[in-house]
């Protein structure tokens, strides 16, 4: 780059103006990098040896735009960067200082006449302010890149979004069935306060809640039961305007999946497979959408018998060792008289003798994520089923599943 020490008064001659395009250039460059700070068309022009009026016209000459109003593109793209991924973590006087203005209501201004809108209407209409009313929801919206304003949580049902997204997730709403009988209604009054831009259910509710919720905001009630999670998703992106982005959470499972589906194989091979549920002093064979999906259609797991890849039925401890599955997963059901008979059942003969006990092939495993069923939950359970049956964990900081526990 040319020397700063001083620059001509006036235009370079023809031959040297090639050489000035190639300084302009590298300026260019110069403000990408440092579009942050208080550039000035005088700082500019002498980098580049030249009068600021001929700077200001070889510019534009040269990119088809002036210098400042590039400059003012580079800010103005990078502060939507910034409202989009912070949000309302920063202030607006933290990201105008982020990008080179000093001045907030300038570049409030500034950012208006850029973009046609202010930037807290960027923010509502890039990321609408939406309501799950279901843990499934809230499985979805993610899957969306959308972090919900208001979603139910809860430290034992919804441990994995109680602790990583409770305080991002602003108000946090009672959980209602099938977690509990608890109505869904519990929850109007906190929403008609929060006044989202929409809010998001599932056909389950009944008329009269989704009456009052359609009261309050715009509403769209997904499906539950006839449409997988894949149709879910691209459903709901319709609504919320993020098709490309429920196209790329479909492409990455699938990806996801086939790596997946190859290390389990070469681990466990023929092997069979079951699911057992302890409730009370009896064993249930189990299964549900996301566990059927999953472990025997998207990893091709054998499954013990191919009833249990849906529904759930008693399931007498004789007919467990007539079947006598190469693997178990467990689930027990958290009140007392099911963990009781899951201890006793432990050191029973029946059950010791079963050959994944004595293989050392019985896993517990939680209701979250196993009994969710959305894209978030059924991506974690493709986790969990890679870390038990390879050893191998997706995540970087754990490095056993949760509740995993060899039999004896």
């Amino acid at each position: 780059m040319l020397s700063e020490q001083s620059y001509s008064a006036g235009p370079c001659s023809a031959g040297d103006e090639q050489n000035v395009r190639k300084e302009l250039s590298q300026i260019k460059k110069y403000m990408e990098e440092h579009f942050h700070e208080p550039l000035t068309i005088a700082q500019l022009a002498l980098m580049a040896n030249i009068s600021p009026k001929y700077f200001v016209d070889l510019f534009k000459k040269s990119f088809g735009k002036s210098a400042m109003k590039y400059l003012s593109e580079l800010r103005i793209n990078q502060a939507k960067r910034y409202l989009l991924s912070a949000g309302e973590q920063l202030r607006l006087r933290d990201i105008a200082l982020m990008v080179g203005y000093s001045d907030e209501f300038y570049f409030s201004r500034k950012f208006k006449k850029e973009v046609g809108m202010s930037p807290s209407d960027y923010i509502r209409k890039a990321r609408p302010r939406v309501a799950a009313c279901s843990p499934e929801i809230t499985g979805l919206l993610l899957a969306l890149d959308i972090i919900p304003v208001a979603a139910p949580l809860d430290p034992k049902w919804t441990a994995y979004y109680y602790n990583d997204y409770r305080t991002r997730i602003s108000s946090h709403l009672q959980l209602a069935g099938p977690y509990n009988s608890r109505a869904f209604e519990a929850n109007l009054a906190k929403l008609a306060l929060l006044r989202p831009d929409a809010i998001i259910g599932t056909d389950q509710l009944d008329s009269s809640e989704q009456a009052k919720l359609s009261s309050l905001a715009q509403t769209f009630f997904v499906p539950a039961e006839r449409c997988g999670w894949r149709e879910q998703l691209r459903m709901l992106a319709g609504f919320l305007n993020r098709e490309e982005k429920a196209e790329q959470w479909v492409e990455q499972h699938e990806l996801k999946v086939q790596a997946a589906r190859s290390e389990i194989r070469g681990v466990l091979g023929s092997d069979s497979l079951m699911v057992l549920r302890i409730y009370g002093d009896q064993l249930h064979m189990y299964g549900n959408r996301g566990i059927g999906e999953v472990l025997y259609e998207d990893l091709h797991i054998r499954p013990a018998c191919p009833a249990s890849s849906s529904g759930s039925r008693m399931l007498p401890i004789e007919e467990l060792a007539v079947i006598n599955p190469d693997r178990i997963l467990v689930v027990v059901c958290a009140e007392t008289a099911s963990r009781s008979y899951w201890l006793s059942l432990q050191h029973s003969r029946q059950w010791r003798q079963l050959q994944a006990v004595k293989n050392g092939q019985i896993h517990l495993i939680p209701s979250d994520p196993w009994f969710e069923y959305s894209p978030m939950a059924v991506s974690r359970m493709l986790d969990e089923a890679l870390l038990m049956f390879t050893g191998k964990c997706p995540y970087r900081l754990q490095d056993t599943v949760h509740g995993a526990v060899r039999g004896t």
